[in-house]
């Protein structure tokens, strides 16, 4: 079943169209940044863009950076929210469900195929986006090493593991949307309306980050902590927020995919 949900996904026009979407604004944002004077010069503004200014192999991360707050939550959402609802609308759930196979052995496969476009999707963003930068903005490793956002040189090694944590960071914050969107998936016909629903917590969760009257919710919000990966690139690496964030999002990913499983498993599918 795992199988089929994932050859689906890889053959599915829209798949790659969003994939391309996602991936097309930090590649121009990179070309912008190189052809015109938008951003600050190295070593002035925020030291994450003065870094990613002066080393064009951190630009995976401001690219991630971009996307991560509204594009790639809205492609996933759009994604998962299609997992059930959309069988449910198009009448296939319910001859789905009289071949031999279980409810969660279904919900599973979903899973997995959303989580395997999150994981092509990221993967994409970044590997473009270390490719324009390296062109586009210069490659510090070749003049002195990669700096860090505190100051500090980065070996190549550092680079890379901390690169790959900051990915995972990613992924683990998408998989907790996906949770959400699989959820109401689960609740209602609609594909749209699962991701709407899914996008309509989410927008509340960014508008009441910095309001002061929601200083009690803010550490529960979902997106609170979805930036934090920057700081597995400061010297030395500041981890309260990232460990914050990984326990959230964990948190998040099992209430809301226990909810769905028993939504899915008890839910009478009568078309």
């Amino acid at each position: 079943m795992i199988t089929v949900e994932l050859v689906k996904l890889l053959r599915s026009r829209r798949t790659w169209v969003t994939i391309l979407l996602v991936d097309a604004l930090p590649t121009l944002i990179a070309v912008l940044l190189s052809v015109t004077d938008l951003g600050p010069r190295p070593g002035t503004g925020p030291a994450f863009l003065s870094a990613v200014l002066n080393d064009g192999t951190l630009f995976p991360l401001a690219a991630i950076a971009i996307v991560l707050p509204l594009f790639l939550p809205v492609a996933v959402a759009m994604t998962a929210g299609e997992a059930i609802a959309g069988e449910a609308q198009s009448g296939t759930l319910r001859y789905l469900l009289i071949r031999p196979v279980g409810r969660t052995r279904l919900l599973v496969a979903k899973l997995v195929s959303v989580m395997a476009f999150v994981l092509i999707t990221v993967l994409v963003v970044a590997a473009t986006a270390y490719v324009t930068g390296a062109l586009l903005l210069g490659n510090a490793a070749s003049t002195g090493g990669t700096v860090s956002v505190s100051g500090s040189s980065l070996s190549t090694s550092e680079l890379a593991w901390r690169t790959a944590l900051a990915l995972l960071y990613a992924m683990l914050a998408m998989l907790g949307v996906a949770a959400v969107a699989i959820f109401a998936s689960t609740a209602v016909r609609s594909p749209l309306a699962a991701a709407l629903g899914t996008l309509a917590l989410l927008v509340a969760s960014t508008l009441l980050l910095p309001l002061d009257a929601a200083h009690v919710l803010r550490p529960y919000l979902l997106t609170r902590y979805w930036l934090s990966f920057v700081d597995l690139f400061r010297d030395p690496i500041l981890w309260t927020n990232v460990v914050h964030g990984v326990i959230q999002q964990c948190a998040y990913v099992v209430f809301f995919l226990a909810a769905a499983w028993a939504n899915f498993t008890t839910k009478d599918i009568t078309d």
